[in-house]
């Protein structure tokens, strides 16, 4: 781990450079994908359409509600920069908060397959619902048993080395 703790960057590249047949991560990251998709459905986005697919078939398996998100490349503006190799924020701030994050993420998986779940609104409960309680749901850990329990490598993402 490096010297002051883990970060996404390092932990993706790190990842990345093990030579995984994917990456997928789940985390509350934006509050942009509460405000588009509220309290029950985490967003779900990636640079691989077949790992996609099969994270967003492992959580209708499990129950857990996700929406497939674009990573627009002409997005990908927002996040440049003059003085650094990217912003951590989109351009103008707070646009397409949710898919700037995944844009800016997707930098750091050097052409891996990748999915990301923001289970920014999921995560937590109001109120006892279903078998969910008020607090801390764990959702995500049932969509992730799902796509490890039949999990088929991906196909190289477009942008991969060959």
């Amino acid at each position: 781990m490096p010297r002051g703790g883990w970060s996404w960057p390092t932990g993706f590249s790190l990842a990345a450079e093990a030579g995984p047949d994917a990456i997928v991560d789940i985390a509350t990251l934006t509050g942009a994908c509460v405000v588009a998709l509220g309290r029950q459905i985490a967003g779900l986005m990636g640079n691989n359409e077949e790992l996609v697919s099969q994270v967003r078939a492992a959580s209708e398996r499990a129950g857990e509600l996700v929406w497939p998100l674009p990573l627009p490349e002409e997005y990908r503006k927002g996040i440049e920069s003059e003085v650094a190799d990217m912003k951590n924020i989109s351009s103008p701030a707070g646009a397409a908060g949710a898919l700037t994050a995944g844009l800016i993420l997707g930098e750091f998986v050097d052409g891996v397959p990748w999915a990301h779940l923001d289970i920014a609104g999921p995560a937590r409960s109001d109120s006892d619902e279903g078998y969910t309680r008020k607090g801390a749901t764990g959702y995500g850990v049932r969509t992730l048993i799902e796509l490890v329990s039949r999990f088929e490598a991906p196909g190289p993402h477009p942008s991969a080395p060959r």
